[in-house]
């Protein structure tokens, strides 16, 4: 195989991923005999290696805790999670490793006291209104006083790894719609 160095225009040639299945195994013993028929082989086993290599390897490109940097932010788009660059990678690593629980709690304060568990380096501390509503219509418009409130104080171990805009925005995305909250990180 050869590859194009685009800083300095040479050809550099690189090895073929070798095939764990050549396919000559594969075919009648008859062939193996035929020198036509092993080369042949042996040029589709350089083309299709790589393939198989990657679908041999899958389970450590999906799996967030595995996966290379680049890929954890893809797999955050399976799920619609919003990933912030200035978390480190371990925090983005399990925010998209625990995806479907936290959607799964989202709206709820134990969501949102979990989801800022697995983002935030330190103590989270929340204090809500303890409020509930009901109505007798379905869907009814949200309360619009502030009769429903959370506080959010968050002590970091290290103040410089927290952004104070991507914790607003876990915050907003995991509590309910309705709630009115505050935010305050004590360095």
């Amino acid at each position: 195989m050869t590859a194009v160095d685009p800083g300095r225009d040479l050809v550099v040639w690189t090895p073929p991923v070798p095939s764990p299945y050549p396919l000559i195994n594969y075919l009648p013993a008859v062939y193996g005999e035929d020198q036509f028929a092993v080369r042949w082989t042996a040029a589709m086993d350089d083309v299709l290696g790589p393939i198989i290599n990657m679908i041999d390897c899958v389970h450590g490109y999906i799996d967030p805790l595995l996966a290379p940097e680049e890929f954890v932010r893809w797999l955050s788009s399976w799920f619609g999670v919003l990933l912030d660059e200035s978390w480190p990678m371990s925090a983005q690593r399990a925010v998209v490793a625990e995806a479907v629980d936290l959607f799964r709690m989202r709206g709820t304060m134990a969501g949102l006291r979990r989801h800022l568990a697995v983002v935030i380096d330190g103590e989270v501390e929340i204090t809500e209104s303890g409020g509930t509503s009901w109505s007798i219509r379905p869907r009814p418009e949200p309360p619009t006083d502030v009769e429903h409130w959370v506080r959010v104080v968050v002590r970091p171990n290290d103040a410089a790894a927290v952004s104070e805009a991507a914790v607003a925005a876990v915050i907003r995305a995991a509590k309910p719609v309705h709630v009115a909250h505050t935010l305050e990180v004590i360095a």
